[in-house]
């Protein structure tokens, strides 16, 4: 699918292109191509003779080269966006960026939620956007957002896992489930992380390149501020993960515990009964049926007793609750 979008009294707008004739009509700014047929590629090659990577060029670059230029002037970027999906986990879309003849080019398989909102945003913020550079830092500046957005969403699902952690009764299918819970959100905090790494990196690879004026520059200095305010963030909340990770681990431990500590106090219990039966078959040269009428009811008492002794002694010293 090929997005094109112009700069219309200050906004952002998109125009709908079906043919070559469609691209030559318009001057724009952001050429965006998702997930592009070989027709597209070549469409958009012969329009503006830009060469698009193919797919297996964007996702097998090496992480030296994410920034060069071309021979013939063009600027490439390969940079990170975070996907979360409701129906699965999520994860990082490489996005190829060519920075052509004042036009911003962005190649990827999957309409991602940054640019969305960046498409959104523009349109209702007049003046925010005066040529290709502004579209890419404000690229740039909502995926900070959209990570901070996301470590929000992090925040409250461990504050639900803390709730069922700490709980009085916290059975082994709650545990479980806590489990699952924290081993997703330490998932998609590492790619957060992850991602504003790989932000940083272009962010700074602009600014080191000369290629900002001087507003963008700036813009581009506050986005490497919110990245590193999110640093923090992350790392407590990788503190956090590893806390939880702990409780919930030592409660599997203890519930473990009571049921070993069950057969401890009923091997224990039942040592005695089990000594006394031995004594009582082996020492009569007869049957003690035909010697003592109450030889059988007095060994079963005396194994009760036996046993209800340490049972109630276990009791005493709280041993059993």
């Amino acid at each position: 699918m090929i997005n094109v979008f112009v700069l219309q009294n200050g906004r952002l707008n998109q125009v709908g292109v079906d043919t070559r004739e469609d691209l030559e009509n318009v001057v724009p700014v952001w050429v965006d191509l998702t997930d592009p047929t070989e027709e597209e590629r070549t469409l958009v090659k012969a329009t503006y003779g830009v060469t698009l990577p193919g797919e297996d060029e964007v996702q097998d670059i090496e992480a030296s080269a994410r920034y060069y230029e071309a021979e013939n002037g063009d600027l490439h970027l390969r940079t990170d966006f975070l996907l979360e999906e409701e129906d699965g986990p999520s994860r990082v879309v490489t996005v190829a960026f060519i920075l052509s003849g004042k036009i911003l080019f962005s190649v990827h398989n999957d309409d991602l939620p940054v640019f969305r909102l960046v498409r959104l945003r523009a349109r209702s913020r007049p003046g925010s956007i005066e040529d290709y550079m502004d579209v890419l830092l404000d690229l740039y500046a909502t995926d900070a957002e959209y990570s901070a957005d996301a470590l929000e969403g992090i925040y409250e699902a461990l504050e639900e896992v803390s709730t069922r952690v700490l709980q009085k009764e916290f059975t082994d299918q709650d545990a479980a489930a806590a489990l699952n819970s924290i081993a997703h959100e330490e998932d998609l905090n590492g790619r957060i992380r992850r991602n504003m790494m790989d932000t940083r990196r272009a962010v700074s690879f602009l600014m080191r390149g000369r290629l900002l004026n001087a507003d963008q520059f700036e813009e581009a200095r506050q986005i490497l501020r919110d990245i590193e305010s999110l640093d923090g963030h992350t790392s407590f909340l990788f503190d956090k993960v590893n806390f939880l990770m702990d409780a919930t681990v030592g409660f599997i431990n203890i519930n473990q515990n009571k049921i070993i500590k069950m057969f401890s106090v009923a091997s224990v219990a039942f040592l005695p009964p089990t000594l006394i039966a031995s004594v009582y078959g082996m020492n009569f040269r007869r049957l003690p049926e035909l010697n003592w009428t109450f030889g059988y009811p007095f060994a079963i008492g005396l194994m009760v007793i036996c046993s209800a002794a340490p049972l109630w002694y276990f009791y005493r010293r709280g041993w059993l609750r």
